[in-house]
């Protein structure tokens, strides 16, 4: 497995536009040893972090706030920390950043958290399960490269081009959204700016380009497209080349460069290259995605089995050594008379949901990790300690997200108990599976539980599976109640379910099947006559309502 991206990939990449080392040696011995997750804080939500985190300070002020904080940071390991500029830096500060080599970076004014949370997470991707770059290693174990750039890394792909171009460059897709962008942003204008901090070109410009046929024209052509500053207009003091990126007749992106003239011949030629370049790496972005969707599904399947396996496959996901929870989200079993149909629908509504829950999760519980497995989305959860407040969180996460995110069909998760350890987290698994198998074949309204909150009826379900493979029948009082229904079409087996199921309550259990008191009266003397079963009696009651409940699961 190939190591964690580092501090200085960061500041490569977003030193000079979004984030100002303040305080802490980025040429020290920790700082590129490898950032572990992104994570939010929040002061009044205690929140597990992950080994090497770089945590995102919101509304962290004041020196002796950030001293605090880097000092609880440094009891995890921690990365860094990033605060809103300006930074209140006193020698406190720079003393507790030297001492545990945590380093405190400034975040611009203008710029978003949510940017930054985003770009860092892309940055940092390139060496985690599932990135695109990851799936790509040669033979030998080194990451497969394109042209000398690591597959799939379009932020070193936009740096080696503005250094062909000797410009500032972006990359976009077909809706000018941002997908990386070069070193040296501080060099073009404010425009330029704007669109990467709000990672989208903005809309006014667009509707100018638009208006200037300038879309028309890349699109038309695999040549570049210059645009004068005075003819863009709104703020913009340097021109535009642009360039169409293209695999056959697919429209990728595009390749953009700030620049005060034309392109020359060479360097025209050297762009248009480059787009060639730039559509091998948005395939491999594209195809790395299924192969590391599918990886993560194996890993994740491999450390829920148990056994052997099961302590690599979640050393490589990053969650080794840890007490873990486990999250079943299933969908309901629908059909709709069109089964190819349906089955295509249906899986492309559960990877919606898995994706979904990915995100969710990895916003709550940074180190997560989410993966299809049979047709179940399972969720492996990171926690401080195998407890049952543990169990209680995940049960409040899992209901938020179900409360917040529209599921289509409703969904419903399972939640098992804590794993101390990779040895019980098979156990935990089928915990998981249980609880969910609970919440789907119930009438009730409840869409999320733990295994403690359903162990009757779960029992019940494996009670009623080893019947079934044993192939047996009802027999004594259901058996005979049962016969003379089929026989003479009566209500007796039904009057006693609801009578069963109200605790004798008649006047309840009447209203169930719609009859009048006395009626349900004289039926219950009547199942007591044919069935031969004795109403008063506690054990007969039990194994009535057993072979009851076995029967309507």
């Amino acid at each position: 497995m190939a190591a964690r991206a580092g501090i200085g990939r960061i500041i490569e990449h977003l030193g000079s536009t979004l984030l100002d080392l303040v305080a802490g040696d980025a040429e020290g011995p920790r700082a590129d040893s490898g950032v572990g997750a992104v994570v939010i804080h929040d002061p009044l939500d205690e929140q597990p972090l992950p080994p090497r985190a770089l945590v995102l300070g919101v509304g962290v002020r004041g020196a002796d706030d950030i001293a605090t904080l880097l000092r609880d940071l440094s009891a995890h390991d921690g990365a860094g920390l990033v605060v809103r500029s300006p930074v209140a830096v006193d020698d406190t500060v720079r003393q507790v950043a030297s001492e545990t080599g945590t380093l405190v970076f400034g975040l611009t004014r203008g710029a978003s958290w949510n940017q930054l949370a985003a770009l860092l997470r892309e940055l940092l991707g390139g060496s985690g399960i599932g990135d695109p770059g990851s799936s790509g290693a040669t033979a030998g174990g080194e990451p497969e490269t394109l042209a000398g750039v690591p597959a799939g890394d379009l932020f070193a792909l936009a740096n080696a081009i503005g250094a062909l171009l000797d410009a500032p460059v972006t990359i976009e897709d077909r809706s000018s959204r941002l997908l990386a962008f070069s070193g040296r942003q501080d060099e073009a204008d404010e425009p330029r700016i704007e669109t990467v901090l709000g990672r989208q070109v903005p809309e006014r410009y667009l509707r100018r380009l638009e208006q200037l046929g300038v879309f028309r024209r890349l699109y038309a052509s695999d040549r570049p497209v210059f645009t004068s500053a005075d003819d863009i207009g709104h703020g913009v003091t340097l021109g535009r080349a642009a360039v169409a990126v293209r695999a056959g007749d697919e429209l990728l992106g595009s390749i953009w460069a700030v620049l005060p003239d034309e392109l020359s011949p060479d360097r025209e030629q050297a762009l248009v290259d480059a787009a060639k370049l730039v559509a091998l790496h948005l395939l491999r972005v594209r195809a790395g995605a299924d192969v590391g969707r599918r990886l993560v599904a194996d890993l994740v399947a491999t450390a829920l089995e148990g056994g052997a396996g099961a302590v690599e496959a979640l050393g490589r996901l990053g969650l080794a050594d840890r007490p873990l929870v486990v999250l079943a989200l299933g969908l309901p079993d629908e059909t709709d008379g069109r089964e190819s149909h349906s089955m295509a629908r249906r899986e492309t509504e559960r990877q919606r949901v898995t994706d979904a829950l990915s995100i969710h999760l990895s916003a709550l519980h940074p180190g997560s990790v989410v993966a299809s497995v049979g047709g179940v989305a399972y969720g492996i959860l990171p926690v401080s300690e195998a407890s049952e407040d543990a169990e209680e969180r995940a049960v409040r996460v899992a209901s938020e997200f179900l409360s917040r995110t529209s599921t289509g069909p409703q969904a419903h998760v399972g939640v098992g108990r804590a794993a101390p350890d990779v040895s019980r987290l098979a156990r935990a698994r089928t915990d998981a599976d249980r609880a969910l198998r609970v919440l789907r074949q119930g009438a009730g309204q409840r869409r999320v539980a733990r295994v403690s909150d359903v162990q009757v009826e779960s029992l019940v379900l494996q009670l009623g599976d080893l019947a079934a493979a044993e192939g047996a029948e009802p027999t004594g009082p259901i058996a005979r109640l049962r016969a003379y229904d089929t026989e003479h079409r009566s209500q007796l087996t039904a009057t006693l379910s609801a009578w069963l199921d109200s605790a004798g309550d008649v006047g309840a259990a009447a209203a169930r099947v719609h009859v009048h008191v006395n009626t349900f009266r004289y039926r219950l003397r009547r199942i007591a006559e044919i069935g031969g079963i004795d109403l008063d009696d506690a054990d007969s009651r039990f194994a009535a309502m057993l072979q009851l409940r076995l029967l309507r699961d």
